[in-house]
């Protein structure tokens, strides 16, 4: 088959979603996200009531990873079997509320929108913060690309945030129904130190225990409020972002892609090297979608707050 006729998948390389998650920094974003969803009780109680999170949470953060990669780097066959598998899952699964005795799945569509939102929002915000070269037309492209994973899990595209207009309005709407209740303490706790291999415990101090506070200093203000510790400085937060993404990237994209389950390497030997995903090709489709210039933080706290220059 040549490269023409090779199935693309869900978004292809032309996309902002093939470029964006190659980069490293969507591991941080990805803690991010878990600090983020925990604030939903529903939705938590959901995770926490149907696993064993304290022992399976490294395994669960896996097949996040390995969702996401399929259905951003597979083809559309195998993304499309991704979400029905993950569909026919949440199915099965339902939570109790122990404060009323009320029991819910876990596919209530507020529920998935929540888990999505939280997920897309803090894939963008890390990597704009960290230096990613995204403009504003790039990350309301992104989003909106991002209702086909959306649309894999159960959502109605038509009613999920196309836009970082929509998606902080999104936000906004849903904050009253947040806080930090026992579950999101559990995995808090967890995300802080979580058990390993007493052989592993350096490891975890050394570097862990930096990705996960860098990935919580970087949830937004009204986070840290909830979860009850002081917010640090949101500028100090986006110099770290950008020194850890300047260190993370300067790894050979070669030897990152090496590592299960090889997404990336798997796209590139079906539609040919031309794929690899890189950094330069947002700039070159900035230039088509928001003319010249990249965009900026202007207050360094808020994914909605960028602007171009000039």
């Amino acid at each position: 088959m040549s490269d023409r006729e090779a199935d693309p998948g869900l978004f292809g390389p032309d996309s902002v979603t093939w470029q964006m998650h190659g980069d490293p920094m969507m591991w941080v974003a990805g803690v991010r996200a878990l600090y983020l969803q925990a604030l939903h009780p529903r939705a938590v109680r959901g995770v926490i009531q149907n696993s064993d999170f304290r022992r399976d949470a490294w395994g669960r953060l896996l097949r996040t990873a390995d969702f996401v990669g399929t259905i951003t780097y597979g083809t559309t066959a195998a993304a499309e079997r991704a979400g029905a598998r993950v569909r026919r899952i949440h199915t099965l699964l339902g939570a109790t509320d122990p404060a009323t005795g009320e029991r819910y799945g876990v596919d209530e569509p507020g529920l998935l929108l929540w888990v999505h939102c939280a997920e897309v929002g803090s894939y963008l915000d890390v990597a704009r913060r960290s230096g990613l070269a995204l403009s504003d037309a790039q990350a309301d492209r992104y989003l909106d690309e991002q209702r086909e994973a959306a649309r894999l899990v159960g959502l109605d595209p038509a009613g999920v945030p196309a836009s970082v207009v929509e998606l902080a309005a999104y936000f906004d709407r849903v904050r009253p129904e947040l806080s930090a209740g026992p579950e999101a303490k559990d995995v808090d706790d967890f995300l802080r130190r979580p058990p390993i291999n007493p052989l592993l415990v350096p490891a975890r101090e050394l570097l862990w225990r930096r990705v996960a506070a860098l990935a919580y200093n970087a949830l937004p203000p009204y986070a840290h409020e909830l979860y009850g510790r002081p917010a640090p400085a949101p500028e100090r937060v986006t110099h770290q972002l950008i020194a850890t993404g300047n260190l993370l990237r300067s790894i050979p994209s070669r030897m990152r892609w090496q590592l299960p389950p090889g997404h990336i390497l798997k796209a590139m030997a079906r539609l040919g090297p031309d794929a690899r995903p890189a950094p330069y090709k947002l700039r070159s489709q900035e230039a088509i979608l928001d003319g010249p210039g990249r965009a900026q933080l202007s207050d360094g706290g808020d994914s909605t707050r960028w602007r171009n220059p000039g």
